[in-house]
């Protein structure tokens, strides 16, 4: 198959074309050319810039488009525009955080989305993201073809446009190292800052595992709106350090759970303790119901093996992150009184 990836170079892109390789199909990369140029040499690149010059896409056709970098809602339909049909079906990698954050634990993919005070808004911020990804949905379903199936195998009722809604994505590779900087400070050992609610809900979804499922989609294989989430709740944050501790933790390694409302007083935010929702109203959104997309062919790997990967790969690859606390300030935050 031929297949269209917008992106392709960082991360869940990296690890779709490398999937969609290992399947034998011909990929198409369309990026700005500014992060790891050199990666898939034999591969075709198309350069351009998605928010300003789609001029490379005005000829080919393909398959099948992923899409794996929309932030609004503009850039799908743009890009819908110059492909004029050209592209196939589509995938459209969007977030649970397009969720309205009221959603109870356990809800499936017909929860009611968030909704911008102003639809035209497009600043990108914490406010403003899930709302976009709501509207860059919407934009998919209407410029890509009729709406996309409730879910179902490929011949049931569906159109052309696949939307997947990852929660947290974790892998080798992780640009962000939010999930790699709690490993890495776990294999550190000693006592952890652990922030409190132990209990909110936890998922998150290999990157290998989503570009897969998201390579299945493209082939057609299945079709409709899918969460990208494991483990099926319920699931908690404690369970995930300790998943972590259990995996990578020397001997020397203690979690010390402190206070949520002592570390906002700090002035500890999320890039200081990546992953952590704190008491915001949002965490519920980390308790979607996979079943639909495991009905369909997700095949989460165990967290466990995620865990030893990542610790793995940061072994062979040693690098800076950009999140997390340094040890002197953890050490001052744990000595907050009780």
């Amino acid at each position: 198959m031929r297949i269209l990836v917008i992106g392709g170079t960082q991360f869940v892109g990296r690890h779709i074309v490398e999937a969609a390789l290992g399947a034998g199909d011909i990929p198409t990369l369309f990026h700005r050319g500014r992060t790891n140029p050199e990666l898939f040499p034999h591969v075709e690149h198309r350069r351009g810039d998605r928010d300003s010059d789609l001029s490379a896409l005005a000829t080919g056709e393909w398959d099948a488009t992923i899409d794996c970098s929309a932030y609004v809602p503009r850039q799908v339909r743009a890009l819908a525009a110059v492909l004029g049909g050209r592209g196939g079906r589509l995938v459209h990698i969007s977030s649970v955080s397009a969720y309205e954050q009221s959603v109870d634990a356990g809800f499936n993919e017909d929860a009611p989305l968030t909704a911008l005070a102003d639809p035209t808004e497009e600043r990108v911020t914490d406010e403003t993201y899930g709302g976009l990804k709501a509207l860059c949905e919407l934009a998919a379903q209407q410029a890509f073809g009729q709406s996309a199936a409730r879910g179902g195998l490929s011949g049931d009722m569906g159109g052309p446009v696949s939307i997947v809604r990852p929660t947290y994505v974790a892998g080798p590779f992780d640009h962000t190292g939010r999930f790699t900087w709690w490993v890495e400070r776990v294999a550190r050992g000693g006592r952890i800052l652990a922030p409190e609610p132990r209990n909110n809900p936890f998922q998150v979804v290999d990157a290998r595992d989503l570009a897969e499922f998201v390579l299945l989609l493209a082939h057609g294989r299945a079709v409709g709106t899918f969460h990208t989430a494991s483990p099926t709740p319920p699931f908690s944050f404690s369970d995930f350090l300790e998943a972590v501790v259990a995996g990578v933790g020397p001997e020397s390694c203690e979690l010390v759970w402190v206070d949520s409302d002592k570390l906002s007083r700090a002035g500890v935010t999320a890039r200081d303790l990546p992953l952590w929702e704190g008491n915001g109203p949002g965490r519920g959104v980390l308790a979607a119901d996979p079943s639909r997309a495991l009905a369909a062919g997700l095949r989460p790997r165990p967290l466990a093996q995620t865990i030893a990967e990542v610790h793995q790969h940061e072994l062979a690859h040693p690098r800076s992150l950009p999140v997390g606390l340094d040890p002197d300030r953890e050490a001052s935050l744990l000595e907050l009184p009780t």
